[in-house]
């Protein structure tokens, strides 16, 4: 694992030295399963880690994940220290604390005394682990199932670099220690009635967006779907030139990739200005580290093949009078030598909603795209609907 994803102990002690204690507490407020920055920094600094731990995981399963990969736009936003110098890099403190709980096996999962009641979990993404965990420590009984063969849904696309697949598993593994929960991998469930006339008393969807967005334009089956190159990465190494469609956090995750994977050039073609961009500060510096070139104010018109490689016929758009998106008359070319173009557009929800009260929904599916913070947060929530349903 590449230790330079965390803190070395001088960062985090000089991180954890800037906190001010505020009464208020706006980092917990604005995070997004409440957990209290301002509590477990308390704890470490005064040399506590199994506290500081147990008050991350108590509210958050995924502490350590999130930790690693949280964006900037959370608690750091609402830290007080950033009208005084910069913010508390809180998200790098917390996976700090988390990884020496990790490595030293401070923590356990917390569960509650078995109520009786048993809830099926459908997908094991963050929105499915964050339910998991919430629902045992309310006594419920949790039987997941997965699609894939490992746990995370959309996390194992980000790149290892950022989040190390064994953190994930860790995770998980916590989880599965509690007898409450037993786990199904390469099972894909569609029928969720059925479950609930086979004896669950509930069943949580979380099973996120799987249908990835195109555009519809001519040769676009020529290019590579994100999911399919943030899955299996190695199949598509090459030395040569890659175009990534699209401006945000998943079009980051795709440019990266593909600098880790040897290509020489690597462009992402985006229809709007920079500052349009959905990307944190923290991924706009990831972009101009790997040498990424941003092509902002162009539309990918058409993709061509052309032998062994690619060719992109783009457009430049400009904003009307209106504010509306057009392209500018007379301004396509052609751009030749790309070795893969890689659609990262976003997705949306495979399936429709099914109206019954026992069948509750969470992540993705619902809220379209979030993090995993957020994602983890429809977790818990659809845990308590399905107190309020099944206990009252």
């Amino acid at each position: 694992m590449k230790n330079n994803v965390y803190l070395t102990k001088p960062q985090f002690d000089a991180e954890t030295e800037k906190c001010l204690q505020c009464k208020a507490k706006p980092c917990m407020k604005a995070c997004s399963v409440l957990c209290s920055p301002c509590d477990f920094i308390a704890a470490a600094k005064n040399g506590d880690i199994r506290a500081a731990a147990s008050l991350i995981a108590e509210q958050n399963a995924l502490g350590e994940v999130c930790g690693l990969i949280c964006p900037d736009t959370f608690c750091m936003k609402a830290c007080v220290r950033q009208n005084l110098d910069s913010a508390i890099k809180i998200p790098a403190v917390q996976a700090y604390i988390m990884r020496q709980a990790r490595t030293n096996n401070l923590l356990i999962a917390e569960q509650g005394t078995a109520n009786g009641k048993k809830i099926a979990v459908i997908g094991l993404g963050p929105a499915g682990i964050g339910a998991v965990a919430e629902l045992i420590k309310r006594g419920f009984s949790v039987e997941a199932f997965e699609e894939k063969s490992v746990v995370g849904g959309a996390l194992n696309l980000i790149p290892q670099s950022r989040l190390p697949r064994e953190i994930i598993a860790y995770e998980w593994q916590k989880l599965l220690q509690s007898p409450l929960v037993t786990a199904h991998f390469n099972h894909k469930v569609t029928d969720y009635a059925a479950l609930l006339r086979n004896g669950f008393d509930a069943v949580i969807v979380a099973i996120g967006e799987q249908k990835c967005r195109k555009m519809s334009i001519e040769g676009e089956e020529n290019a590579l779907l994100y999911t399919d190159y943030l899955q299996t990465p190695e199949k598509y190494q090459t030395n040569g030139n890659v175009a990534v469609i699209g401006g945000g956090a998943v079009a980051v995750d795709c440019a990266v990739t593909a600098r880790e994977n040897g290509a020489a050039n690597v462009e992402m073609f985006v229809r709007r200005k920079i500052g349009n961009m959905r990307i944190t500060l923290s991924e706009r510096e990831i972009l101009l580290k790997n040498d990424i070139d941003i092509t902002t104010m162009t539309r990918v018109a058409k993709i061509e093949k052309d032998g062994d490689f690619l060719i992109v016929y783009t457009v430049k758009t400009q904003f009307n009078e209106d504010g509306k998106l057009i392209d500018v008359p007379n301004t396509m070319i052609a751009r030749k030598g790309f070795k893969h173009i890689v659609y990262a557009l976003g997705s949306s929800r495979a399936e429709d909603i099914i109206e019954d009260d026992r069948i509750i929904y969470a992540g993705d599916f619902v809220s379209g795209g979030s993090t995993a913070v957020q994602a983890v947060a429809s977790g818990k929530e659809a845990a308590k609907k399905v107190e309020n349903l099944c206990i009252g």
